[in-house]
């Protein structure tokens, strides 16, 4: 799709959406596919776009219970980065770095990307020591990572307390190319491009049981909106993976938890980039809008739902009324939450399954956002192929029976 020129755009923009064409089609599912995508979400959406794109499998559909980037990719805090601990982890969160730097270009559609830096604040010796591990591990892997005194920290950051808090900074990790995104720019231009190359996008249609053969194989889904066969099956549901995976006989290593974050009023640019502290479990951007984008940690509790405790956003707004004292009187204008599935050692899955034919991208926790086109473009690799890309071999899920864990818990925290 060719853009408009800016007299193009504006008369349209001032026509009241007269002959304004969807995004995407909305057909009806067809009785078979080559291929499906259970979740309508960035990975999907992406998985489903690499495949045609890249592997000329066109006849493919993707299924969404609900409305396009209505679960997790609507309902985060849009932080992109990959200062990962581990060599595995390096090269998959990079991977996903480099292909949003050119993704607006790429789909044709913007996706407000910006590299304004992601900043990490160490609070105790043991952070700098765990920070300043991260940034030697990140450079031997290729990966942009530098170590901040307090000074240079609030010199990055104008607006930061450094000393009078209960938790002092002791130093900061900064990530130059690391940034935000916005989210549903990220679902609906994957949408539009995967539609283009013929892939059916269907919403409203929540998967309610998965058909195997005699053998054991996949050979199709059972959904609210009738039986759809195909050989191949990619689940790709975020936190419900683990549900649609229990309609197989699959069980995995995942528990959901809510994970809340809030937006205050909108005020004019004051805030220049994005800044996590994990010992004090908040972390804070600017929008587009003006609105102070900012998340907490996790709740403590397992659940499905997408909403959490109070306490939760109350001690991060705590959290941030230290760390930037001149925000004390702004307003929340809204909170939310989102489900996120957890693996044992908080690194995904993105891989074959003892089924045959049906393919797993899960277990993100809260780093799903930010590893969206890197994760699409593998899961693609691995259902087309039948075999994973060598970014994420590594990710299986044997390697949990093996011990071949892949240590994240530091590195997550509580970043999104």
């Amino acid at each position: 799709m060719q853009p408009f020129s800016g007299l193009a755009l504006l008369r349209r923009g001032l026509s009241g959406q007269r002959g304004w064409t969807t995004q995407w089609r909305s057909p009806e599912p067809k009785a078979a596919y080559d291929a499906l995508i259970v979740g309508g979400g960035g990975h999907g959406l992406g998985a489903a776009y690499y495949l045609a794109r890249e592997h000329h499998l066109t006849n493919i559909a993707v299924l969404e219970k609900g409305w396009i980037g209505g679960g997790n990719t609507g309902r985060n805090t849009t932080i992109i980065r990959s200062n990962y601990l581990f060599d595995e982890s390096a090269a998959l969160y990079d991977h996903a770095v480099r292909l949003w730097e050119h993704l607006s270009q790429v789909l044709n559609y913007n996706v407000m990307f910006s590299q304004r830096g992601v900043m990490m604040l160490a609070h105790t010796v043991h952070d700098a020591q765990v920070f300043k591990r991260h940034v030697h591990a990140n450079r031997v892997n290729g990966v942009d990572n530098e170590w901040l005194t307090p000074a240079e920290a609030k010199a990055f950051c104008p607006l930061l307390n450094i000393g009078n808090i209960r938790y002092p900074v002791l130093g900061a990790a900064l990530q130059r190319r690391g940034g935000t995104a916005r989210h549903d720019a990220v679902a609906w231009g994957y949408a539009r491009a995967a539609d283009a190359l013929g892939v059916d996008i269907i919403e409203n249609c929540e998967v309610t049981g998965i058909r195997r053969d005699a053998g054991g194989a996949v050979e199709g889904v059972e959904t609210t909106r009738g039986t759809i066969r195909a050989p191949r099956i990619g689940v790709a549901a975020s936190g419900h993976t683990s549900v649609i995976m229990k309609m197989a006989g699959i069980e995995l290593p995942l528990e959901s938890y809510p994970l809340q974050a809030l937006v205050s009023e909108p005020v004019k640019p004051v805030f220049p980039c994005v800044v996590m502290s994990n010992t004090i479990h908040a972390y804070i951007s600017q929008s587009d809008k003006g609105e102070l984008v900012i998340g907490a940690g996790t709740d403590a509790y397992t659940s499905y739902t997408q909403r959490g405790g109070l306490h939760i956003t109350s001690h991060a707004l705590e959290a941030i009324c230290e760390l930037f004292p001149m925000f004390r009187r702004l307003r929340m204008l809204r909170n939310w939450g989102g489900i996120v599935d957890v693996t044992p050692d908080r690194s995904p899955i993105i891989a074959r399954t003892p089924v045959p034919g049906l393919y797993v991208n899960c277990g993100w926790g809260t780093g799903g956002f930010k590893a969206t086109p890197g994760s699409a473009h593998v899961f693609a690799w691995t259902i087309a192929h039948d075999e994973p890309h060598p970014i994420n071999a590594p990710f299986t899920l044997e390697r949990f029976r093996d011990g071949r864990l892949i240590d994240e818990a530091a590195a997550a925290a509580v970043a999104h």
